[in-house]
């Protein structure tokens, strides 16, 4: 049943992706673009993402398990270190440079665009070269 369920959430956010024009990377390059004609969707996209996150995460805060039924484990905040801020800085710029991001991202490899494509056999390359890096750094 979790399967099933991930994958309906999935089709939902991918749903809301393209209805928000979020896997449009013009759109989100309009929005990074703040000395020319910037397009502030996105930030109304993020404040209502926001805004549902907080409400789910205060109900999430309340209860042990999951709707589903599985044990309910929410993020610990930790240390803002040196790792957080170097992985904050790439995502920004990789974000910047492509308009494009994780989620948006598998939205467009799904609809089979080039970009989307490029973008995701990228982002893999990278978490591979991190974990290669995290083992030998032990």
């Amino acid at each position: 049943m979790s399967v099933i369920a991930a994958f309906a959430i999935g089709l939902i956010f991918g749903f809301g992706l393209i209805v928000s024009g979020m896997s449009n990377p013009a759109k989100v390059l309009g929005f990074l673009d703040l000395s020319g004609a910037w397009d502030p969707s996105l930030a109304f996209v993020m404040a209502g993402a926001i805004a549902i996150g907080a409400f789910a995460f205060a109900l999430a805060r309340r209860r042990t398990a999951t709707l589903l039924g599985a044990p309910l484990s929410l993020p610990v905040i930790g240390a803002i270190d040196g790792r957080l801020l170097a992985g904050s800085a790439l995502f920004g710029i990789g974000w910047g440079l492509a308009g494009i991001c994780p989620g948006p991202a598998l939205t467009l490899l799904g609809a089979g665009v080039a970009g989307g494509v490029i973008f995701v056999a990228a982002m893999f390359a990278g978490i591979a070269l991190f974990e290669l890096y995290r083992r030998r750094a032990g």
